[in-house]
């Protein structure tokens, strides 16, 4: 779950410099954000906060914020107006699509005599009946609701018949509160259940995900040597089995009906990110550690690779008598990257850490050797001395070359 962070807010004031005492406007939305902290003390300066699409399910620590003129909390978990008394200079309130069932609690933005633009469509509040006229009495201020122009006659009616409106959202309010109060038992008798459900299934995995039996009873060896034999074919199909379960339980998740409440919302991010760690676990097990690439066999013979998988070409010089390898490495490539070692019957070439090598047809004096980029191609020249037919060559001589 995501958190409110310095560095997060920092990240998003790419447009200030990430200076974030002076931020003016912050954008934190989609974030996956459970609480609302932190802000009022680093950021007090915002004119505009956008936070939706997160998952915050309490407005707070944000009543600092003076100069505050358009809070963004649509998409959210929030089933209460509360603690904005404090945002002085308040002008818009986007509450669009959140949980919000105690309409009453709009009285809290009294206070609030800028609040000129206010939205709550999409809350179970906004489909009682008499919501329109409750709020256009309550917030005289207002000028806009739910993106509707609010007119003077529109509003006369609300005053006039408010007493008996109140009466009706009173009703409608507690029957929604009892109404909540049953989902939040269902979902923490869900979310027992699922708890319940996980710690069986820890009792029956180890931590590398393989399933463990009851191994204190005594096997024969006939029974143990077998057993061995076929361990890796039983893990294997433990795992396919494993992964079978899993994609049932996935398929029985996103298919089981379940009503939009701040637990479900909940609960579908928690199976997203449990999908998420398991499909991680599972990358990292796919990669397995290459062993080292065999450069030379062990009665000293040379073998060719091409880890890098370049061009290149091999010349006999003959008019000059040397060997000369054209390796195109990349054109842009720094040269530190790139180490030449030339060897009587050999050269390799270490790029970016992956070997070239490459077998001569003929031996080579490695201390006359020279390596060098092309100007105009940017490949690698290493130019190979040939030894005379007849000449003495130091046993094992190496030279490396940082062209």
């Amino acid at each position: 779950m995501g958190r409110i962070t310095e560095d997060l807010i920092r990240r998003n004031a790419e447009h200030n410099d990430c200076v974030i005492f002076s931020l003016e406007e912050l954008s934190l939305h989609q974030q996956e954000i459970e609480r609302l902290e932190h802000i009022d003390k680093w950021c007090r300066d915002l004119k505009i906060l956008y936070l939706q699409n997160n998952l915050i399910g309490k407005i707070e620590n944000v009543s600092k914020l003076k100069k505050l003129e358009y809070l963004n909390l649509a998409l959210n978990n929030i089933e209460k107006i509360e603690n904005l008394e404090g945002c002085e200079g308040l002008t818009k309130l986007d509450l669009t699509v959140n949980f919000i069932g105690e309409l009453s609690s709009v009285k809290t933005l009294q206070g609030n005599i800028h609040l000129k633009e206010l939205f709550l469509m999409g809350n179970p509040c906004a489909d009682f009946d008499g919501y329109r006229q409750f709020v256009l009495a309550t917030l005289q201020q207002l000028k806009w609701l739910d993106g509707k122009e609010i007119e003077r006659s529109e509003r006369i009616r609300a005053l006039q018949n408010f007493a008996a409106v109140e009466q009706k959202i009173r009703e409608q309010e507690k029957a929604y509160c009892l109404k909540r109060a049953k989902d939040k038992e269902e979902a923490q008798r869900k979310l027992k259940e699922e708890e319940n459900k996980s710690k069986m299934e820890r009792n029956h995995t180890g931590s590398d995900g393989h399933w463990y039996t009851d191994i204190s009873t005594p096997l024969s060896p006939s029974e143990d040597s077998k057993g061995y034999i076929q361990a890796p074919e039983t893990q294997e199909g433990q795992c396919k089995e494993k992964k079978l379960d899993d994609r049932e339980d996935d398929l029985e998740f996103w298919n089981k009906p379940s009503l939009y409440t701040p637990e479900s919302r909940l609960e579908t991010l928690r199976h997203m990110e449990k999908q998420r760690r398991d499909q991680e676990r599972l990358s990292e097990k796919k990669k397995k550690v290459k062993p080292p690439r065999m450069l030379v066999t062990e009665d000293g013979r040379a073998l060719n690779v091409n880890e890098p998988k370049l061009d290149f070409t091999l010349k006999d010089d003959e008019k000059r008598n040397q060997i000369v390898l054209d390796l195109a490495v990349y054109r842009y490539m720094d040269t530190s990257l790139i180490d030449v070692d030339v060897q009587p019957t050999y050269v390799r070439v270490m790029v970016k850490g992956k070997p070239f090598q490459l077998v001569l047809p003929a031996e080579v004096k490695p201390d006359s050797s020279f390596a060098k980029r092309s100007q105009t191609t940017g490949h690698l020249v290493v130019c190979m001395p040939k030894k005379p037919a007849n000449g003495k060559t130091r046993s094992g001589s190496q030279q490396a070359f940082h062209p």
